[in-house]
């Protein structure tokens, strides 16, 4: 069901809510890809009266990492093979990673990537002659799955329009699952655990963004795939660009949270993603620098990478630093080393990378290389076309700043924290990696996919459709052995107080003063929002500090978490909108305590570029060459943190 877009305002929150309560079998939280995936998938498993609902905060046609469109697929392995898929996550993740994850993963990607070309999404095709052909053209030369070759800007990405390409996703998710099984706009806020066994799911509840309503679902198996986590640190822009993000805003850190609080294992989590991207846009550097093959200087115009000084600095990361691909955090690694040495900033040489390009081409196709160049933008980051046109910047005349990002969390691009799941019960596969079902969570009956699965990124959107169908398949196999009913705890009444809270602080305060927004009873959104992402901007290695934290910085800031928890029980809420801001920030304040709690547990500076220890630089390959896992008590508040082995699958 899909509830209209808002009337013009906020709908007023009231005390008492509607309560809407449903008893499913199957439960899919969120609606980006991964989510499509398992839609599309899971009725060709589940028996006709298997009753399944999917709940999405937003609408599926532009929900999720891919909501406004992606310009490449960055995970097709072709004429590739699965092992060699393997080898390069594992290198560019600095050695730890899930290899049967990734491998299974590797062996079903290209299947999703056909049904998207059979969906109707364009694939730019080579011609024989080894011409790049776009859009309608592109489609002349066939399919992928017929032999077709796409144009491919390295070994494991290919070019599409893709502007649309999540509508077309979406379409085919919400055809096979059915438009009765699916309720839109929908904060799916916790998971619930089963009253007779605590590791076991029974349910959950969320609200509507759109009516003052709760609901309450029962469900035998659950699968939460709801993104990342954005703005737990402080972006780079600020005053009236405050919010703008590589990732999408929405992702709060709901999967993780929800997974953490029901009892799930995470991993991982101390990595995270600090792309480089174009400044202040936010707009992509991959097409850039394979399809056009553009090269980064600094500020006194020196190709820094590829200088004895940097090959020097790699080598201390051996063998990732030394290997035939550099790993992204030390990409970004060599970066901050120009801009901490005073040699910044660093600039994209896009000129010379188009007018190189140019020598061999005609009038008519060089235009058309610089239409690409700006659908680049077009197809996923609008903001960034804006911003060159706002400079008077066109790319065959004026070079870009690029700049390292705020930190990102999440599992399905060039990072890997998440949740520790099961991989496929196959005798390849580590006994401590598998525990029955492929991709279940350490808590019973609850599965992830996408970006919460920990331990394997570079899935990207192909990857995490895939992913979602894979998972699919896996519930259905376990609501078949374990078709009973499950039970929570908590009362009607409770769960509604529990989601309801935030706007029952409002209704019960905010006559006290004269301005709701300034009240000594209660906390808004909007001011937690910004005193979060200060405190980890200042000591858990943001921007201020170029990713830069240390053991002491650290103890601050766990300090300061527990008085912001304290306040959060007085966040208020006076509109749906609010409450919607007020159960982001809970989320996203469990999300970046599990992720600063890794950092401070692991000592080395396995990522540098990404974040470093101060009082632990370089890696320890001898200490903590392994994965660090960690479990939440919600009952009790406390942490627990371990060490995981690592077992190589995949040869080098």
């Amino acid at each position: 069901m899909a509830l209209p877009n808002k009337p013009v305002g906020e709908l007023k929150a009231v005390r008492d809510p509607e309560v809407d309560k449903r008893d499913v079998d199957v439960l899919i939280i969120g609606g980006g890809m991964a989510a499509c995936g398992t839609a599309f998938e899971i009725k060709k498993w589940a028996s006709d009266d298997t009753k399944i609902l999917l709940c999405d905060k937003a609408a599926l046609e532009r929900s999720g990492a891919v909501a406004q469109g992606l310009s490449a697929i960055n995970t097709y392995i072709g004429e590739n093979k699965p092992e060699d898929y393997v080898r390069m996550v594992r290198n560019d993740l600095m050695g730890i990673v899930r290899e049967d994850l990734i491998f299974d993963l590797g062996r079903h990607v290209d299947d999703s990537v056909h049904l998207f070309e059979e969906w109707g999404l364009p694939v730019w095709k080579k011609t024989d002659d080894g011409k790049n052909l776009d859009g309608k053209k592109g489609q002349k030369q066939g399919t992928l799955k017929s032999g077709a070759t796409p144009v491919r800007t390295g070994k494991w990405q290919i070019m599409i329009n893709g502007e649309s390409y999540k509508r077309i996703v979406a379409e085919a998710g919400k055809l096979a699952l059915g438009e009765d099984n699916i309720v839109e706009r929908c904060f799916i806020v916790e998971i619930l655990n089963d009253k007779d066994d605590p590791n076991k799911i029974a349910g959950a509840v969320g609200f509507s963004l759109r009516e003052n309503k709760v609901y309450i679902i029962s469900a035998k198996v659950i699968m939460v795939a709801c993104g990342g986590a954005v703005n737990i640190y402080q972006p780079r822009s600020v005053g009236e660009g405050k919010g703008r993000a590589w990732y999408p805003v929405w992702n709060a850190g709901s999967t993780y949270t929800m997974a953490l609080r029901a009892g799930a294992e995470l991993s991982m989590m101390e990595n995270r993603f600090t792309p480089a991207r174009f400044k202040d846009g936010y707009g992509p550097v991959g097409a850039w620098f394979l399809l056009f093959k553009a090269q980064t200087v600094n500020g006194l115009g020196e190709a820094f990478a590829a200088s004895d000084e940097a090959k020097a600095e790699l080598e201390k990361y051996a063998p990732y630093g030394t290997a035939a691909v550099t790993p992204t955090c030390l990409r970004n690694h060599l970066m901050m080393k120009e801009y901490k040495e005073g040699r910044g900033p660093i600039i994209m040489k896009t000129t010379d990378a188009l007018a190189k390009l140019g020598e061999t081409m005609s009038k008519k196709e060089l235009k058309h290389l610089e239409s690409e160049a700006w659908e680049d933008f077009l197809d996923m980051t609008c903001g960034q076309a804006n911003l060159w046109c706002a400079t008077n910047t066109e790319p065959e005349k004026k070079d870009s700043e690029i700049m390292p990002t705020e930190p990102y969390l999440l599992g399905s691009h060039s990072g890997c924290c998440g949740i520790w799941c099961s991989g496929p019960d196959e005798d390849w596969v580590p006994d401590a990696y598998k525990w029955g079902y492929n991709r279940m969570t350490t808590v019973k009956g609850l599965f992830t996919a996408g970006d919460g699965v920990g331990c394997s990124g570079h899935k990207f959107s192909s990857g995490s459709h895939a992913e979602g169908r894979i998972v699919a398949k896996s519930m259905i196999q376990y609501l078949k052995d374990n078709p009973d009913a499950t039970s929570f705890k908590e009362t009607d009444q409770e769960l509604v107080d529990f989601v309801y809270k935030p706007v029952r602080t409002y209704l019960d305060n905010y006559e006290y003063t004269t301005a709701a927004d300034v009240n000594p009873k209660y906390c808004k959104p909007a001011g937690m929002a910004m005193r979060l992402m200060k405190m980890t901007h200042e000591y858990g290695g943001g921007t201020a500090t170029y990713y830069m934290t240390s053991g002491k910085s650290l103890e601050i800031l766990m300090d300061l978490f527990d008085y912001f928890r304290e306040d959060l029980e007085n966040i208020a809420a006076g509109d749906l909108h609010e409450l919607l801001r007020a159960w982001e920030i809970n989320h996203r304040l469990y999300t970046v305590q599990a992720h600063t709690r890794h950092i401070q547990f692991r000592e080395e500076s396995r990522f540098p570029g990404f974040y470093y220890r101060s009082d632990f630089m370089g890696q320890n390959d001898e200490e903590w060459f392994c994965f660090v896992n960690s479990t939440y008590n919600k009952e009790t508040n406390e942490w627990s943190l371990k060490k995981v082995p690592y077992t190589k699958i995949i040869s080098d």
